[in-house]
């Protein structure tokens, strides 16, 4: 029989109920994808390009390996409450190294009873949590980076519509048909919402409202985040992260051929996914100092990013140039 727990709610804790777009939870969960070897047929395109990239900083065998193993209980402290429907990365970072030092101690026996202890490298953020916590802050900057920053506008956009849709199921239905279609292990009964597979969880312990939280790279299961007096936070599979990389044909640019021209369409549309600067060389057929004089041009312009991979430098599409290139489809 399946466990079950309740979570009860009164007109406040309904009223406190919020969604969250959080980066931290899109670093956790993709990290647990890359850590665990599978060959995800979801997101197969994006760990085929980032996995070598991680493995080449060391970021396999460092801080995060440690503290997100492949699956079980991962630190509650690297999760902190977002303030905000939208928090930056920055913002997130500041809260998680600011975490009081006896809340990181806990966190860290509690992922010791879980894995049968912690090595050096946890024994020493035990010891020195605000001295540590930077460095795993820079570890988390690295490898967002590496593998997040190059594809945030396409990760965003996904996790925005999901935030849409059910705030517009709120709007229309009510919250209640909102938790009953949110996942198969949720439901609503009665002012109080079941979770199956969760061993305890109270108004008590758990702390008031609710943060929901879409994530673009979570299995087929919940996670929870209980650190009472933050409201609990409940991360789920966002709608739509099934076709997060499929290809988008690109058509109808002879408008945009016109504003733009002709080579920085081209580029715009060569970067479907990150690339560097030789790589869409070889794609395009435009000369090196060509591409970088044009992705400069586009970049000054707000149509793509830059982001250091180890010796080498990834473009990316903005959710500006996204948005450009959709209106021409």
């Amino acid at each position: 029989m399946a466990l079950l727990a309740e979570l009860a709610f009164s007109a406040g804790d309904v009223a406190q109920v919020r969604f969250a777009v959080s980066p931290m939870w899109q670093v956790g969960a993709s990290f647990r994808l890359l850590a665990s070897g599978a060959a995800d047929p979801v997101h197969r395109r994006w760990l085929e390009q980032v996995r070598p990239r991680v493995a080449a900083a060391g970021l396999d065998e460092a801080w995060l390996a440690e503290l997100f193993p492949p699956s079980g209980y991962a630190p509650d402290f690297l999760n902190p409450a977002p303030t905000g429907p939208a928090p930056t990365l920055a913002e997130e970072l500041a809260a998680l190294t600011a975490t009081p030092a006896e809340r990181v101690r806990k966190d860290l026996d509690h992922l010791g009873h879980h894995q049968g202890g912690i090595g050096p490298r946890l024994r020493s953020l035990h010891a020195d949590p605000h001295t540590r916590l930077a460095r795993v802050a820079e570890e988390i900057e690295t490898y967002w980076e590496l593998a997040l920053a190059p594809y945030w506008a396409r990760i965003r956009t996904v996790l925005d519509a999901d935030v849409f849709h059910r705030a517009r199921q709120v709007s229309q239905h009510g919250a209640g048909h909102l938790f009953n279609e949110l996942h198969p292990q949720v439901s609503w009964h009665d002012h109080t919402l079941r979770l199956v597979r969760r061993r305890t969880l109270s108004r008590e312990t758990a702390g008031t409202g609710l943060l929901l939280v879409p994530s673009a790279f979570k299995g087929p299961g919940l996670s929870t985040r209980i650190a009472p007096p933050d409201p609990p936070q409940l991360a789920y599979r966002a709608r739509g992260s099934g076709t997060l990389w499929e290809r988008r044909a690109v058509t109808g640019t002879a408008a945009l051929v016109a504003v733009l021209g002709r080579s920085r369409t081209l580029l715009l549309t060569e970067l479907e996914t990150p690339a560097t600067t030789t790589e869409l060389a070889r794609r395009t057929g435009i000369s090196m100092a060509g591409v970088s004089q044009n992705l400069t041009a586009l970049r000054d312009a707000g149509f793509v990013t830059a982001h250091r991979a180890g010796r080498s430098v990834l473009y990316a599409r903005t959710s500006v140039a996204e948005s450009v290139l959709a209106a021409g489809r």
